[in-house]
């Protein structure tokens, strides 16, 4: 099986739910006519880290995701992004992932970054996503996540055809996405599409680098650090193949570690 997948990379709008909606909206329908079955957004696209109103955003996420499904069956994708939702005097930081109309799954990212106080406004998740999808079994985490690659193996181990990795990941630490994205890629060898935002958010600047690897490591499409999607064709025959070559996974010996 063949998929085309898509990272919508742009400049989250910082509060403003209705701009960075109709902003989606938009990139869906230019990947969708692009052939696109998956499209991946950034952490947070809907309204980014708007700490002091956070909980008031998050009251817009279920209305969202309604859109979402519709707009998912229209173009016949399987979306995946994250979004501020409700729970309590917090929020979850949750990726709601859609397939055609449907309601495939619900992550809730397990690692806060406290360094940044997310531990003051997000509460976290406890268990992890493999969705099964009508374009295969889809793996997901979010930003802070990928520096846990125990989290990336178990979804591996489960079955994972694809890993998807929305993010809010700033400068300076560009090095350490690009090398942390591509070993989990390697060592697991399976996709990874990831979507970072890009541009000024607040006083934070992201430099994009939205990306799309393969199960060896490589690096398919690259967007740079401007507003853009990008789009490449993922065949699971390779990864299959990969996997036969290099048998990492038959060579475990989790019996001694």
């Amino acid at each position: 099986m063949t998929i085309t997948a898509a990272a919508v990379q742009f400049n989250v709008t910082q509060g403003d739910v209705d701009a960075n909606l109709a902003y989606v909206r938009q990139a869906l329908a230019r990947v969708a006519g692009q052939g696109a079955n998956l499209a991946v957004l950034p952490e947070m696209w809907s309204s980014g880290f708007a700490y002091k109103n956070l909980n008031e955003l998050a009251l817009r996420t279920p209305g969202i995701v309604d859109e979402l499904l519709e707009l998912s069956a229209r173009h016949k994708l399987v979306i995946v992004g994250s979004m501020p939702e409700p729970n309590g005097d917090k929020v979850f930081n949750s990726v709601f992932l859609v397939d055609n109309g449907r309601l495939a799954g619900i992550y809730r990212k397990m690692h806060i970054f406290s360094f940044l106080g997310e531990d003051r406004a997000f509460n976290g998740g406890d268990s992890w996503l493999l969705a099964d999808t009508s374009i295969g079994k889809i793996g997901v985490i979010i930003c802070y996540d990928l520096r846990f690659p125990e989290l990336s193996r178990r979804l591996a181990l489960e079955g994972a055809q694809v890993l998807c990795v929305p993010a809010q990941w700033p400068k300076p630490r560009q090095e350490h996405w690009r090398t942390l994205i591509r070993a989990r890629a390697m060592e697991n060898q399976f996709f990874v599409v990831s979507c970072n935002a890009c541009g000024l958010i607040g006083k934070l600047d992201f430099f994009g680098m939205s990306m799309i690897i393969n199960p060896k490591g490589d690096v398919i499409e690259d967007a740079g650090e401007s507003e853009c999607e990008i789009l490449a064709e993922l065949d699971m025959q390779t990864m299959t193949d990969w996997r036969a070559q290099i048998p990492c996974f038959k060579d475990r010996k989790p019996e001694y570690y």
